[in-house]
C-alpha cells in the first residue's frame, strides 16, 4: 500500500499512518504482538513509538533502548537484516537479557525499518508457538514491504524538518470484531448469568470488563469494586505472583493457561485464562482440594489450560495449585510470606535493570539506563538521580522535572536537613505516602506540580555513600512492605553500579590522556599539500589503543606521512606507541628514507623489548619530484585516488612487522604522485569486521573512495569512516590520515 506524497511528520506521528503500517503487517502475517522502535535524532536511543497485541506495562523494559543494547531488534537495524528467533531456547541462548523477563514461548522477528539512505528504526513481530518454525516468503516480503513503507513515511516526515514524536508509546488496538446485534449482546449477557461458571474479561491491560453474577460470588466482591482494576491488585487472596505471571504469559504466548488457587478458609477456585487479540476470557470453577498423594507432586508446577488450544499448540499441562494469602494450598499449615508480595511485572523488572546494570560501563551509562528504566518500569512519574561529590549531592540525572526545577537543588551538602542527604547519612530509606506525610517531616520540602507520594533512597555500595535516588508519584502511595523491599534492593543494584562506573571513568580518563596526548594535537598545514584525519576509539571497555598517525615536514621539499598500530588496547600500548611515533619522527627528520625510519625504529623496540609487536607505513612525499616513496611493515597498503577517479592500492614489498627480530632490512617503493591526487592511509580497524573479508573490505573502501567528491577533504574523511559500525560494536580503534597535493 502507498502514502499519499503530501504526508508530513503529523500525518506520521500524529494521525496513525505509522499505526496503519503496524496493524497491515501483523495481519499479513498473522502476528499476535507487534512493536515499533524509531531511531530519534540526537539522542543515541530507541525510543518505542507503537506497541500492539500486549500492555504498556509489559514491554515497559524496552521502552527506550541504548543503540548498542543486545536485543533482536538492535542487531536487525545494525546489520540491516532480519533476525529470527524460532522458540523460547534459542531466544536464552542468543539474548539472555529478554529471556530474562519474557521467560514464555513464543518466536519472534525483528527487521529494520530502512531505506538506501539511512536506517530509520525497527520493527519487532511475535507469534505463538504453533506458528511454523520458521517464516515463509510472503511473511518475509509482508515484514520487507513494512520496513521500506515506513521508512517512506519516516523520509517524508524528516525533509519536512523536525517530528514531534510520542512522549509515551501508543497503543495499536486490533481491529475487533464488528458491533453486536443488540438483541445478541442481552442474550449473551442472560446466557453467562445462565451459567454455574464464573465467566470474567480481562483486557490486554489485564484490568477487568466484564464479570458475571457467579463470578462475583465465587471471588466474593462486587462488579463495583472490582471493574476497571487488575483483579490481583484487589483481592488480597489473589494477591500473588504467579497469578499476574500466568496473566503474562497468556497474553505473550497466546496460549490458555490455568491454575488452583484457595481462597478462606478452604474454597479451591480453578481459574482458565483463553486468551486473542483483544484480551483474555477467564473461566471461574469450584474444584476439590488436591488430595495428600498430589500435595507432593502437584504444588507449584507451572501451568496451562486444559482446553483446546488452535491447531498445532502444544498441549497443556494439568493446572497446578498456588497458595492466596487467605489460605493454604492442600491443608497446610500457612506459610511465613509477606502480605503484599511484589507482582511478577515487578520481580521481571528488577531482574532486567539487574542484567542491564551489570553491562553498563561508565557513569552516563548507568544514569541513561536508571532513568530511561525505572520511570515506565516501575510506576513513577518523577526520578531524580543524585551522586556526592566533594561533600555534595549533584544531580546527574532525572525525568519527569523540569531543568529548571532540578537546577534549584543540584549541589546540595550532604549535612543539610533534608530528605535527600538524610537518607544517605543515615542509610534508611523514606518512604512518604501522601503530601501531609512529607510536608510534616520537611515543611520546606520542594513542591512540583501533582506529586503525592515519595521515596528517597540511599545509594550505599561498599559501606560507603555513592548518592541518594528520589521517585515520585502523582497519587498517594501506601508503599507496603514487599514494595519497600524491592526499592531498596533497586536502590542497592544501582549504587552498586554507579561506583563501578565511577571506577571505570577514572581508568578510562586516565587512559586516554596519556593516548590523546601522545597523537597529534593538529596536523600542521604544509605548502602544497592539504590533509585530513580521523581517529575513532574502540567502542567497548576502558582499553585504549595504539593507533597512531603523524604529518612531518622532513625537507622544505618533502613530507613524511606515517600511520601504525601498535599491538594490544592498554595503556601499554598507548605508551609504547607514544616512543615509536618519536623515533619516527626523529628518523624521518634526519632524512632517511622510508625503509630505513622502519628499520632503524624496529632495532630501537628490540632493545626496549617491550614484548608487543608495531604495524608501520611510512610514505614519503616529494613536492618538487611530483614522486612519492614507501615501506611497510605489516601494515595494510595505502590507496591512490587518481585526479579522474581512478583508485589503486600502493603496494610495497612485504615487511616484518617492527619488533619481531632486530636485524630486518625494509624495502622502498617508488611511484607517481600526480597533481589533485589523495593518499589514503588507515589502520585496520577501518577494513576489519567480524565475519567480513578484508580483502573485500578494502576494495568497498576504495570503491567509496573512488566515487567521491574530494573538493573537501574533512568531508571526504567523513564519508569514508561513516560505513564503520556503531561505536559500541566496534573492537578495534581507527585511524584514516588522507594527504592531497595541490595543483
Amino acid at each position: 500500500m502507498g502514502e499519499p506524497a503530501g504526508a508530513d511528520a503529523e500525518d506520521v506521528f500524529g494521525a496513525g499512518r505509522l499505526d496503519a503500517v503496524l496493524a497491515d503487517v501483523m495481519r499479513d502475517t498473522g502476528a499476535s504482538v507487534g512493536l515499533v522502535y524509531l531511531r530519534v535524532p540526537g539522542e543515541g536511543m530507541l525510543r518505542l513509538a507503537l506497541v500492539s497485541g500486549v500492555s504498556q506495562e509489559i514491554a515497559a523494559p524496552w521502552v527506550r533502548i541504548p543503540a548498542d543494547a543486545p536485543i533482536p531488534v538492535v542487531d536487525a537495524m545494525r546489520d540491516r537484516a532480519l533476525v529470527w528467533l524460532g522458540g523460547q531456547q534459542e531466544i536464552a541462548r542468543r539474548y539472555p537479557r529478554l529471556g530474562i523477563v519474557l521467560p514464555y514461548d513464543f518466536l519472534l522477528a525483528a527487521a529494520p525499518i530502512a531505506d538506501d539512505t539511512a536506517v530509520r528504526g525497527g520493527i519487532v513481530l511475535l507469534w505463538p508457538v504453533w506458528h511454523p518454525p520458521h517464516l515463509d516468503e510472503h511473511e518475509r516480503a509482508a515484514l520487507d514491504a513494512c520496513g521500506r513503507r515506513a521508512a517512506r513515511l519516516l523520509r517524508r516526515a524528516a525533509e519536512r524538518g523536525p517530528a514531534s514524536y510520542p512522549a509515551e508509546p501508543r497503543v495499536v488496538h486490533p481491529a475487533g470484531p464488528p458491533a453486536a446485534d443488540p438483541v445478541l449482546a442481552r442474550s449473551a449477557l442472560r446466557f453467562t448469568e445462565r451459567l454455574p461458571v464464573g465467566c470474567c474479561a480481562l483486557d490486554l491491560d489485564g484490568r477487568l470488563t466484564f464479570l458475571n453474577t457467579a463470578a462475583a460470588e465465587l471471588l466474593q466482591a462486587g462488579a463495583a469494586a472490582l471493574l476497571g482494576r487488575r483483579p490481583w491488585e484487589v483481592l488480597l487472596w489473589l494477591n500473588d505472583p504467579v497469578f499476574e505471571d500466568r496473566y503474562r504469559a497468556a497474553v505473550v504466548t497466546r496460549q490458555p493457561m490455568s491454575f488452583t488457587v484457595v481462597r478462606r478458609p478452604a474454597t479451591w477456585l480453578l481459574f482458565e485464562l483463553y486468551p486473542d487479540a483483544t484480551g483474555i476470557s477467564v473461566h471461574v470453577t469450584r474444584v476439590a482440594g488436591p488430595s495428600a498423594a498430589d500435595e507432593g507432586e502437584g504444588a507449584g508446577r507451572e501451568s496451562g489450560a486444559g482446553a483446546a488450544a488452535p491447531p498445532g499448540a502444544p498441549a497443556a499441562p494439568h493446572p497446578a495449585p498456588f497458595e492466596g494469602s487467605g489460605g493454604t494450598a492442600g491443608g497446610t499449615a500457612p506459610a511465613s510470606r509477606p502480605a503484599e508480595p511484589v507482582g511478577a511485572g515487578a520481580v521481571y523488572h528488577l531482574m532486567h535493570l539487574a542484567a542491564t546494570l551489570a553491562e553498563a560501563a561508565g557513569v552516563h551509562d548507568v544514569v541513561e539506563l536508571v532513568a530511561d528504566q525505572i520511570v515506565p518500569a516501575f510506576g513513577p512519574q518523577g526520578l531524580v538521580l543524585m551522586s556526592a561529590d566533594e561533600g555534595r549531592l549533584r544531580i546527574i540525572g532525572h525525568r519527569g522535572y523540569s531543568r529548571e526545577f532540578v537546577d534549584r537543588y543540584d549541589g546540595t551538602p550532604l549535612t543539610a536537613e533534608v530528605a535527600d542527604a538524610q537518607v544517605l547519612a543515615t542509610g534508611i530509606p523514606l518512604f512518604f505516602t501522601s503530601p501531609e506525610d512529607l510536608y510534616r517531616a520537611h515543611p520546606h520540602a520542594p513542591r512540583y506540580e501533582d506529586r503525592s507520594a515519595w521515596a528517597f533512597l540511599p545509594l550505599i555500595a561498599s559501606g560507603g555513600p555513592v548518592g541518594s535516588l528520589i521517585l515520585s508519584y502523582a497519587r498517594p502511595r501506601p508503599f507496603p512492605a514487599a514494595e519497600r523491599a524491592m526499592l531498596t534492593s533497586l536502590a542497592g543494584l544501582i549504587a552498586q553500579a554507579l561506583a563501578r562506573a565511577r571506577l571505570y571513568d577514572a581508568k578510562h580518563s586516565l587512559a586516554r590522556s596519556l593516548q590523546t596526548s601522545l597523537l597529534p594535537h593538529g596536523l600542521v598545514p604544509l605548502p602544497g599539500v592539504e590533509v585530513a584525519a580521523r581517529y575513532l576509539p574502540a567502542g567497548h571497555g576502558m582499553d585504549v589503543g595504539g593507533d597512531f598517525y603523524d604529518l612531518i615536514r622532513a625537507a622544505p621539499d618533502t613530507v613524511i606521512a606515517v600511520i601504525g598500530d601498535v599491538q594490544g588496547h592498554d595503556p601499554n600500548a598507548a605508551a609504547l606507541m607514544g616512543q615509536v611515533r618519536t623515533a619516527v619522527h626523529a628518523h624521518a627528520t634526519a632524512g632517511a628514507s622510508p625503509g630505513d625510519i622502519l628499520a632503524r625504529t624496529n632495532r630501537l623496540l628490540n632493545d626496549l623489548d617491550p614484548d608487543r609487536f608495531t604495524s608501520c607505513l611510512i610514505v614519503e612525499l616529494d613536492l618538487a619530484r611530483h614522486r612519492l616513496r614507501l615501506a611497510t611493515a605489516g601494515h595494510p597498503p595505502p590507496l591512490l585516488r587518481a585526479p579522474d577517479g581512478r583508485t589503486r592500492l600502493l603496494e610495497a614489498p612485504p615487511g616484518l612487522l617492527l619488533g619481531i627480530a632486530p636485524d630486518v632490512e625494509y624495502a622502498t617503493a617508488e611511484g607517481p604522485w600526480e597533481a589533485g591526487s589523495v593518499l589514503a592511509l588507515y589502520t585496520d580497524g577501518l577494513v576489519e569486521a567480524p565475519g567480513v573479508d578484508i580483502g573485500t573490505a578494502t576494495a568497498e573502501l576504495s570503491g567509496r573512495l573512488a566515487r567521491s567528491r574530494p573538493g573537501d577533504l574533512d568531508s571526504l574523511a567523513a564519508d569514508l569512516i561513516r560505513h564503520v559500525k556503531d561505536p559500541a560494536h566496534r573492537t578495534d580503534d581507527v585511524a584514516l590520515l588522507l594527504v592531497r597535493r595541490g595543483s
